[in-house]
């Protein structure tokens, strides 16, 4: 009841916060996509461009509620409540010889509901808290499983698997922890068949129910799109951003890629096509980006060892990279409640699972769910919310050090409490060996800025987004969030030059080019407006209102055939747009 009252509190807050309603990055791109499901385009004909699931849940709410996140965000928050549970509930099975179980299980579902990028990400258009609570679940459902000779329950814990997989693949990876359960649980049957035979049966159910789980995306791709893809066609570009040779563990993307998430998506298309010289399918898109980053694993192997080695060292870091920047921004508006983060729960979860794992055997289960987790993770990139469904795990290590501790120091253990305090020491320093990229740090001041832009608050946004730009100053994203600052604050000529400084370090910077074209319209000056809106359409040949632009920049320079040629473009791109229509009705008598 208390992680429930909590989470209510935080989504309460947020739903009153200027970011409520989904503006950038993945919650605009699911929310975007639910409602197209919801107004009753079920698929684009092409393989799926992203994880379908959560989009299809979004889609069914906004069909049954209207669009209202904040039904969403009610489930989430029993989801958020639900995790706690479990956690106590983990606690008392793996913990109970110890004596201090249900100790342990309280102090850890404290601490989930105090973790603060839990609150945070249990509130947003975002699967995360989903997943966290279907894999913890499945954890215990594992540890509680008996021996005997039933085989069916696996074809459906598989089916379970395989429905949360199209919405967050990782799961899958508790696919060799479900296994050994199977092993050790499936026995000889009444009629005295032998085990071996019961075994592959249950294996090959478990494996058949996954697969029967996420056949509703696999057979979208194979009969609608009919490209062999089984769940999104989007891991390519994922596996090409963790491994190349500007990676850095964290989700840092390749030059000649934009880092908004719709960007991210339009350019893997545009370049993979570009580079291979003709129009490439989805799967053929995704299959390019793979075979770009495997040619780097085989020509530089040793330096991929390193960026691995880099990789599990971001994920035990206390270094928070949250790309959609909501942590910090629900601190600054007061949403979320104060309380612990990453690295707190990391350092005292590895000082005490060497401790519990020799007392607990059954805690052997949370200790193999969080290092699969993090194996999921090393194929691309660590972020504070993908590494999120392992904190549940490191939890219940960190509440039993606590708890340990307290026991040993009533007991006057002096030396037993000394080892635990150690190695906390120890794991302390190795969770906050300073990471020295000053783009990271960047990052939260970026951000935050361009949120603030967005809700008016320039004041905050010009202090946070000139942070970002000494601490990343040849970012043309800083620069452009920069130009679109001093636009809103009425400075064209800086917006002007923030923009030029944009395309000097990015040339393809299709928004910057954008907005360079719709200030050289309102100046009347035809010729540059047309030729930026000709470069932003070089780089987004599908953007309706690029072409709507264009076709008002060729009318101001009297070129009435090639406007009308532009807009009919954009009319069939959008022909819904009363705009549209309105210039189309004035260029018809020209």
């Amino acid at each position: 009841m208390a992680a429930l009252c909590v989470q209510l509190a935080v989504l309460i807050g947020f739903s009153r916060s200027p970011d409520f309603l989904p503006r950038g990055d993945d919650m605009q791109f699911y929310s975007d996509w639910g409602r197209r499901i919801a107004a009753g385009q079920w698929t684009d004909g092409r393989a799926f461009y992203g994880l379908p699931g959560y989009a299809y849940l979004l889609g069914m709410v906004y069909r049954g509620v209207g669009f209202d996140p904040f039904t969403v965000g009610l489930v989430q928050a029993g989801l958020f409540a639900c995790v706690a549970v479990l956690l106590h509930a983990l606690a008392e099975k793996m913990f109970a010889p110890s004596g201090a179980a249900r100790a342990v299980g309280w102090c850890a579902a404290a601490g989930w509901i105090c973790f603060v990028p839990a609150q945070t990400f249990a509130a947003v258009l975002m699967p995360t808290v989903w997943l966290v609570a279907a894999y913890w679940g499945l954890v215990l459902w594992l540890v509680r499983a008996r021996p005997g000779p039933s085989v069916w329950r696996w074809g459906g814990i598989g089916l379970g698997v395989g429905c949360v997989s199209m919405m967050i693949a990782t799961i899958t990876l508790l696919s060799p922890l479900i296994l050994l359960r199977i092993l050790q649980t499936v026995r000889h049957s009444d009629n005295g068949r032998p085990a071996w035979l019961r075994i592959l049966a249950a294996a090959g159910l478990y494996l058949s129910g996954m697969f029967a789980g996420s056949a509703p995306a696999s057979l979208h791709n194979y009969l609608v799109a009919r490209e062999p893809v089984l769940l999104s066609a989007h891991s390519g570009i994922n596996f090409w951003i963790g491994n190349n040779p500007e990676a850095n563990g964290y989700p840092r993307i390749p030059a000649g890629l934009r880092a908004t998430q719709e960007g991210l998506l339009q350019d893997s298309i545009r370049v993979a096509e570009r580079e291979a010289g003709r129009p490439l399918t989805r799967a053929e898109v995704s299959a390019h980006w793979n075979a770009k980053a495997q040619t780097y694993i085989r020509a530089h192997f040793g330096e991929w060892c390193r960026l691995l080695l880099r990789k599990i060292a971001n994920f035990w870091n206390g270094y928070t990279y949250d790309d959609i920047c909501c942590i910090k921004r629900f601190q600054d508006l007061g949403i979320t409640f104060a309380g612990i983060g990453y690295g707190q729960v990391a350092a005292l979860a590895l000082a005490g699972a060497g401790f519990a794992l020799r007392a607990n055997p059954g805690a052997w289960w949370a200790a193999g769910a969080v290092l699969l987790h993090m194996a999921a993770l090393l194929p691309v990139f660590v972020t504070e919310r993908y590494r999120l469904a392992a904190v549940p795990g490191l939890l219940l290590f960190a509440a039993w050090w606590a708890v340990t501790l307290v026991v040993h120091l009533r007991g006057r253990q002096w030396k037993n409490a000394a080892l635990l305090a150690g190695a906390s020491v120890c794991t302390g320093w190795f969770v906050s060996i300073p990471r020295p990229d000053p783009a990271l740090w960047s990052l939260d001041f970026y951000k935050a800025g361009i949120r603030q832009i967005d809700s008016g608050e320039t004041g905050q946004a010009a202090r946070n987004l000139n942070t970002a730009l000494r601490y990343a100053p040849g970012s043309p994203e800083i620069h452009f969030a920069l130009g679109n600052l001093a636009l809103k604050t009425g400075n064209r000529a800086a917006a002007e030059a923030f923009y030029g400084t944009t395309l000097r370090i990015q040339s393809f910077h299709s928004r910057a080019q954008n907005n360079l074209g719709v200030l050289a319209l309102e100046n009347r000056d035809w010729v540059r407006a047309e030729n930026c809106f000709l470069a932003t359409l070089a780089v987004e040949p599908e953007d309706a209102k690029a072409f709507y632009l264009l076709a008002l920049a060729r009318e101001g320079a009297g070129k009435f055939a090639e406007a009308r040629e532009s807009l009919a473009v954009a009319l069939k791109l959008r022909p819904d747009l009363a705009e549209f229509r309105k210039l189309e009705d004035r260029l018809r008598d020209r």
